[in-house]
């Protein structure tokens, strides 16, 4: 991809070169809700809506759409779910209780409710189908025909990647009981648009699945055949889908070959990590969901630690220290956004971070800063930007922030000082009486005062440090003081 251009629009570019003029373009993505949404997998869906807005941006008009495959069966019981659920293996996750065991609510409507609360927050708003839905009204019953019709066809594709080669009578279908609701059946017979079963639990049965919707296309089948239906033209997917014989390479032979309709463009992503820490698994409870990252990253800046790095690139999402770094570039980036100093690149990669643009600059205080604004509870007067931040700052102080970067003001002085250190306290204390100060003229008066004690100025600040927090490192120390208040350092002071 070109780095003269901002990675989502080089795409749109290629589906309207690709895909031709259209009156309307399709973008999609999806996940099944079989537990948690983790932060890896919100990587598909803001690729996609990065797309979608760069071809709007363009002046196209564009149907984002978010599938929710909740007519997949519940295949296992994540760890954070209560064991008995085992019970519901086999069932479509539309029809699992919910895990908080709240009537009307399903497995599946509880986890898909919670993620698109938190989309919302980050400025992502799709259009929403939940394929339970779509089953259950036969919306797929002649594609789903044309797929057994051609199922020679799907057979010698999916056998092409297999090492063991599917079976001459099989079917590229799920059928669930009517009575228990698992798929644990056999179907018997298939007569046009007719099919009787018999299922572990004894029921049997003869459906019409234009009228009952009890059935569903298996995953490798079901994709194209969905992009057939909603005429997609453009869909993500992870490293997964995208090797040689992924489902990605075998869902457009079967696209094309069967449903008569050519692939989307297609764009892999790469998996993202936690610093330090491994890939995500819902199933081995891995999970870091996209509200965990939200308690920390401001909607804006979430945004922009992905749009910075391209799909096919890996990263990995921080929560030490680079966390303020983030926040910085950010802020830099929205400055010269201001200033009109940013080439194209950067230009789109804030568009995109922010979305809604306002008229003039937010007056944001810096992350760093906030760090000593928070734990002094100074926080009161901020505009309601830095409070928002301020929040983001206090969740990231009690959950993540190293040991060093907190402090308390001390009440009494702990620490012993040589006769040096002393003198030059009291001379700090002293000056503080005497004088009003800016920063720039306190951060003077400390070396004014290190070269009358004849003491090393490293010295000096450690000695500060651990009168004032107790430790021997802390804030940049003379706006520090001026934060604390001058009165509550002299008194503090007063006692050496």
């Amino acid at each position: 991809m070109s780095e003269k251009f901002f990675w989502a629009d080089q795409i749109a570019e290629n589906i309207i070169k690709q895909k031709g003029n259209k009156k309307e373009y399709v973008c999609a993505s999806g996940i099944t809700p079989s537990g948690q949404i983790h932060i890896g997998n919100f990587r598909e869906i803001i690729t996609t809506d990065m797309v979608v807005r760069a071809l709007r941006d363009k002046g196209k008009k564009v149907r984002f759409i978010y599938s929710w495959d909740d007519y997949d069966r519940f295949r296992k019981v994540p760890v954070n779910i209560d064991p008995s659920f085992e019970k519901y293996l086999g069932m479509p996750v539309s029809e699992v209780p919910s895990p908080t065991g709240k009537k009307g609510e399903s497995y599946a409507k509880f986890f898909e409710k919670d993620f698109e609360k938190s989309l919302k927050k980050v400025f992502i708003e799709p259009e929403y189908i939940y394929q339970n839905e779509m089953n259950k009204k036969c919306k797929y019953a002649k594609l789903i025909k044309k797929a057994l019709d051609k199922k020679e066809i799907i057979r010698k594709i999916l056998n092409k990647y297999r090492r063991e080669p599917l079976k001459k009578d099989w079917l590229p279908l799920t059928l669930y009981c009517e009575k228990c609701y698992k798929d644990s059946t056999k179907i018997l017979n298939i007569k046009d648009y007719e099919i009787t079963y018999e299922c572990a639990c004894g029921h049997k049965d003869k459906i019409d699945f234009r009228k009952k919707g009890l059935i569903k296309l298996q995953w490798r089948v079901d994709w194209p055949m969905r992009w057939t239906y909603e005429k997609v033209d453009f869909e993500p997917g992870g490293a997964d889908h995208s090797a040689a014989g992924g489902s990605f390479d075998t869902g457009k032979q079967i696209a094309k070959e069967v449903f008569n309709y050519p692939a989307p463009m297609y764009q892999m992503y790469e998996w993202i990590k936690i610093k330090g820490g491994k890939a995500f698994s819902s199933s081995i409870g891995n999970i870091l969901t996209l509200d965990d990252v939200e308690e920390i990253y401001e909607p804006e800046v979430l945004r922009y630690l992905f749009c910075g790095t391209k799909p096919k690139s890996a990263f990995q999402i921080s929560f030490d220290l680079d966390v303020i770094k983030i926040y910085e570039d950010f802020d830099a980036l929205e400055r010269k956004y201001f200033e009109r100093k940013v080439n194209k690149m950067q230009k789109r990669m804030y568009e995109m971070s922010v979305v809604n643009i306002p008229k003039k600059q937010p007056k944001r205080v810096s992350f760093r800063h906030l760090i000593t604004l928070v734990q002094l509870k100074k926080t009161k007067d901020l505009n309601e930007v830095s409070k928002k931040r301020a929040e983001k700052v206090k969740n990231w102080l009690d959950k993540y922030a190293d040991e060093n970067m907190k402090f308390e003001i001390q009440e009494k002085i702990k620490f012993p000082f040589s006769g040096k250190e002393k003198k030059a306290l009291i001379e700090l204390r002293e000056a503080l009486k005497t004088k009003e100060f800016s920063a720039e003229e306190l951060f003077n008066e400390f070396y004014t005062i290190c070269e009358k004690i004849n003491i090393k100025n490293t010295e000096f600040f450690r000695a500060a440090y651990q009168a004032i927090i107790g430790k021997e490192k802390g804030p940049r120390l003379a706006e520090f003081i001026l934060l604390i208040g001058k009165d509550k350092i002299i008194k503090l002071l007063e006692q050496l």
